[in-house]
């Protein structure tokens, strides 16, 4: 049964039973109503609601926002659950989110253990809550409390939820608590239905709409939840609920829902991945991180963060110093921000050692290089970790776009050896491209799984080719809004299109923040400039080599950087207006729009390109890559899910107008004209079992 009853002592206890989230479902709705009219009708004096397992009730059941809504309706069954005669408990442990909280709401009473998850995350998945959520709570911990929760979809522990007045109550055993408080508590404690309506607080709804804009750009949800939140000052709850039943059913049919439906779900299944592999004989305990610049510092912090003991590497004393002063650094911003006590600060600490070369090396489980993007550089390194380390050790490669198949040449082992590509900043970056190579053995991904899962990362499996999934992407985005320079568009315009798109940032502000150097040198290695199979545009080049401007780090890259500001660049202009001129094109005005729409088709292209090519094996794959990894709006679902969007046969009409114009930028991929002959969505290949 999906929600269990049992009588004792009076009271009628009822515990959902959907494992092993317990997740409210049609089924469960259906149990709690009856097991309601079945308490009532057996005389209980009390009602208890808690969980089976090792939770409350983690939510809806998302898969069902697909289709139409099906009774019995939550919000029906929470009214009833409010105008119950007898008194109500929540007895909550584990996760108590979205619908399994607004349950929780409609009592009268609530317990929950300290480290219990409550929260509203309507908004993440495009909705906001349907079943009381943005009335019930504002009447319980105010309103500017509840806006900070809602609109972020923010959790909290048992503890924050007791200090905000979310809950009554905080017990190591609930259940035992609820059975044995009294009737005199019982007796004063008021649904948030019959409690008076929160005090209106006009600047917090204004500086919660302020930051919402900012940092939920694009996004219907969270604005309507603030709205709602707002509303429970002024309106009858009868009214408001009302409403907000409306404005639910609305969202969880719109595009934004189903693109953030998709990108939940591929996360979960990603997650998953995992499973499919032998289980590993042992964690991963013991790690070494070769290079303790930037990245390898941030590795390492990561790995230590999740308990596992870490030795930097470096060739001299200086490095090692910088070592240090990187590692020592990061701890310290995580003391800053609250995100480490101090004590976990100390033992971050002590689980990072620092050593120069490669002799006496402890015999560790991983060992990743972080070393610059250089194949000599990197093969030299192997070849040292492997001389020093057991053949046990797995050897991973964090390089962004070198062949890991020529990397593990020397290796003599090379079924443990494989590419870890880490997002910078590491440990706040949840993305990890797995690159397989081509004799990656599978206890090795299954141990590099299980490494990602205990990291907190989303791990995407990549092949092998330059840049794997993400970066090879970019780079196509790259080169087709460098034609727009050469068409006549300036990098502000640029930028401000993508962003207006909903990306967290235009390719050009993008590269000044990571270096123009980096790219360059990337550029000279695949020799770009002296290719015939595509069109080049030199601008990038001209700005490093002849102007020497590298970015944020000299003030002055694709912009010009004034106390941190970027402007407008009359020298950048003036080295684009050369460049078309020099390839002989008249520069011609052209809506942003298009611009757009252009960088899209590019980028979707590529993308189609790699999935053909097997580099990744399903189009969520890419969507995750694309999210988590380069500020692709979540709530379009990721490139391939946004492709989808238009369809096939929308896209291989746009990208042949374009080819027919410029065939040495364009083409028309051949599993995109495929797709689009057989009337296949691309998220088709999604599917177990889909091929091509």
């Amino acid at each position: 049964m999906s929600v269990q009853f049992e009588m004792a002592s009076g009271a009628a206890i009822l515990t959902f039973n959907n494992p092993p989230l317990n997740v409210v479902g049609k089924a469960l709705r259906v149990g709690l109503a009856e097991a309601l009219e079945r308490a009532v009708a057996a005389g209980a004096e009390r009602i208890i609601l808690t969980g089976a397992g090792q939770n409350f009730a983690a939510g809806a059941d998302a898969k069902e926002f697909d289709h139409p809504a099906q009774p019995p309706h939550l919000n029906d069954v929470l009214a009833s659950l409010v105008m119950l005669p007898i008194p109500t408990i929540a007895a909550i442990h584990g996760a108590a989110l979205g619908g399994g909280l607004e349950i929780a709401l409609a009592c009268r009473y609530r317990i929950a253990t300290s480290d219990a998850m409550l929260g509203l995350p309507e908004v993440t998945l495009g909705i906001i809550p349907g079943a009381g959520g943005t009335q019930r709570l504002p009447r319980l911990i105010g309103l500017k409390a509840a806006l900070d929760l809602i609109w972020q979809g923010r959790r909290i522990s048992g503890a924050e939820a007791l200090a905000l007045g979310a809950i009554d109550a905080v017990s190591d055993d609930p259940l035992a608590a609820a059975k044995a408080l009294g009737n005199d508590v019982l007796g004063k404690a008021l649904n948030p239905d019959f409690r008076p309506a929160p005090t209106a607080d006009p600047e917090a709804v204004a500086s919660a709409l302020a930051q919402a804009k900012k940092r939920a750009f694009g996004q219907i949800a969270p604005p309507l939840a603030i709205q709602m939140i707002a509303d429970s000052a002024s309106q009858t709850i009868e009214t408001a609920l009302l409403r907000e039943r409306q404005i639910f059913l609305e969202l969880r049919a719109s595009d934004q829902a189903r693109a953030l439906r998709h990108v939940f779900f591929a996360e979960r299944s990603a997650q998953s991945q995992g499973k499919s592999y032998p289980a590993p004989k042992r964690d991963i305990n013991a790690a070494i991180v070769v290079g303790g610049g930037t990245m390898g510092a941030a590795i390492a912090y990561t790995l230590a963060l999740v308990g596992i003991a870490v030795t930097v590497v470096e060739t001299d004393t200086a490095g090692q110093s910088r070592a240090k002063a990187n590692v020592t650094g990061l701890i310290a911003q995580g003391v800053a921000r609250g995100t480490l006590t101090q004590a976990r600060a100390d033992a971050v600490t002590a689980r990072i050692n620092f050593t120069i070369g490669y002799t006496d090396l402890p015999p560790v489980d991983l060992a990743i290089e972080a070393a610059f993007e250089n194949m000599a550089v990197k093969q030299t390194i192997f070849a040292a970790l492997q001389a020093a380390l057991p053949e046990t050790t797995i050897l991973a490669s964090n390089t962004s776009y070198l062949d890991v198949n020529i990397i593990a040449q020397g290796i003599s082992t090379p079924g443990r050896f494989l590419g870890l590509h880490f997002f910078a900043p590491a440990h706040i970056m949840k993305l990890l491209e797995i690159v397989k190579a081509t004799q990656t053995a599978s206890k090795t991904l299954a141990a590099t799984f299980g490494l990602a899962k205990r990291l907190g990362k989303i791990p995407v499996l990549a092949g092998v080719c330059d840049g794997f999934i993400g970066n090879r992407i970019l780079t196509r985005y790259r080169q087709a809004a460098d034609l727009e320079l050469l068409n006549g568009a300036q990098p502000k315009d640029v930028d401000q299109i993508m962003q207006k798109f909903g990306m967290a940032m235009g390719p050009y502000l993008a590269q000044d923040m990571s270096g123009l150097d980096i790219a360059y040198a990337n550029r000279q290695r695949q020799n770009l400039r002296h290719r015939t199979d595509l069109r080049y545009v030199t601008i990038a080049d001209t700005l490093v080599e002849d102007l020497k401007r590298l970015g944020c780090k000299t003030n002055a890259g694709w912009y010009d950087y004034d106390a941190g500001e970027a402007k407008p660049s009359a020298r950048v202009a003036a080295c684009i207006a050369a460049a078309s001129a020099k390839a002989g094109i008249l520069p011609q005005a052209s809506r942003l729009e298009d611009i757009a729409e252009r960088l899209m088709l590019a980028m979707i292209s590529e993308a189609v390109a790699i999935l053909d090519e097997g580099i990744a094996a399903r189009p969520q794959d890419i969507d995750l890559v694309m999210v988590h990894g380069y500020g692709f709006p979540r709530w379009r679902g990721g490139l391939m899910h946004y492709a989808d969007s238009l369809g096939p046969t929308l896209l291989v009409e746009r990208l042949e107008r374009l080819t027919a114009k410029d065939p040495l930028s364009w083409s028309v991929p051949p599993l995109l004209r495929k797709l689009a002959h057989d009337g296949r969505s691309i998220d088709s290949l999604n599917h177990p079992g889909a091929k091509p």
